[in-house]
């Protein structure tokens, strides 16, 4: 069983190490698709069968297609490289991982883990279906309305630059 557990993390790991260093978009936004699988195959794995099927519908299904759209509906020409080159990548990744080991530092230090964890109530799919559609309805339309926006903003932001460049070649 822990062999299983290690091929789910070795997958994860590299699906997203393979992300974050590919160039292409699009390929790295596949990658992420299968990072997020191998998510759901740990959630299969430690016996949380909802939680796997909700990261399959919304992370592996309706975020990865956002993301797609959203590179696919943004993508600049060829010779339109934001940033300041390799040095500038470099260094942002830099500063972001500093800032992101120091978060999770601080925050791991803060948890105060003495005590052990008071059980988690035992709640049914249905019950947490329930919960998803009455007291948490307005974080799910919540949750749409802003990936609508995002897309529709992607659609505006290329359609913008699309007719800047029409112009400029006039």
């Amino acid at each position: 069983m822990t062999a299983i557990l290690v091929l789910i993390a070795l997958v994860v790991l590299a699906a997203a190490a393979v992300a974050m260093a590919l160039r292409n978009l699009i390929h790295s936004a596949l990658c992420l698709v299968l990072a997020w699988t191998g998510i759901a195959m740990f959630y299969l794995w430690a016996g949380a069968e909802f939680l796997a099927f909700a990261q399959v519908l919304i992370y592996v299904g309706a975020v990865s297609m956002v993301v797609l759209f959203a590179v696919l509906l943004t993508r600049r020409g060829p010779g339109a490289e934001p940033g300041g080159g390799a040095a500038g990548r470099i260094a942002a990744g830099l500063i972001t991982g500093v800032l992101t080991a120091g978060v999770l530092g601080h925050a791991v230090l803060r948890a105060g883990l003495t005590a052990p964890p008071a059980a988690a109530p035992a709640l049914t799919v249905r019950e947490l279906g329930g919960q998803l559609m009455t007291a948490h309805t307005g974080a799910l339309l919540a949750a749409g309305a802003i990936l609508t926006v995002a897309l529709i903003g992607a659609v505006v932001v290329a359609a913008t630059d699309s007719d800047r460049g029409r112009e400029d070649r006039r």
